[in-house]
């Protein structure tokens, strides 16, 4: 077996058009498509990540809450690749989203910060290194 990537990342939100909103207009994921699944009350939004991975966002009636964040057993975070991470995070508190002071890797060197979805889903702005940047 030889895994290639990562297809899709799958987040259960509580609500579902301010999640929608979140994810489509605050990060600019396009939207693939949008289904109700009538017979589990649960819509279903698939969202392409430029690199062509998807994310799959659920809506479920009463989700159980997050244990903690971020050390919970499981996903620790979803992090995104950005060139220029202070633009990133200027574009994200413009449009009301509260992002943590940036911070290097003690051992990558790169920098990054965190920030959290509608449901507090922590989520990771991770900058490029140099030589890929375009």
């Amino acid at each position: 077996m030889r895994l290639r990537r990562i297809h899709h990342v799958a987040i259960i939100c509580t609500d579902y058009e301010k999640s929608r909103a979140f994810y489509a207009d605050i990060l600019g994921l396009k939207v693939i498509a949008e289904n109700f699944r009538r017979e589990r009350s649960s819509f279903k939004l698939d969202l392409a990540l430029p690199d062509g991975g998807q994310i799959e966002l659920f809506s479920f009636p009463s989700p159980p809450p997050r244990p903690s964040r971020p050390e919970a057993a499981g996903l620790r975070h979803l992090a995104f690749e950005v060139e220029d991470i202070n633009e990133a995070k200027a574009a994200l508190e413009a449009r009301g989203v509260g992002v943590e002071t940036i911070r290097t890797d003690e051992f990558t060197g790169r920098r990054y910060t965190f920030f959290a979805d509608p449901d507090g889903l922590p989520l990771e702005l991770y900058e490029a290194a140099p030589s890929s940047r375009a």
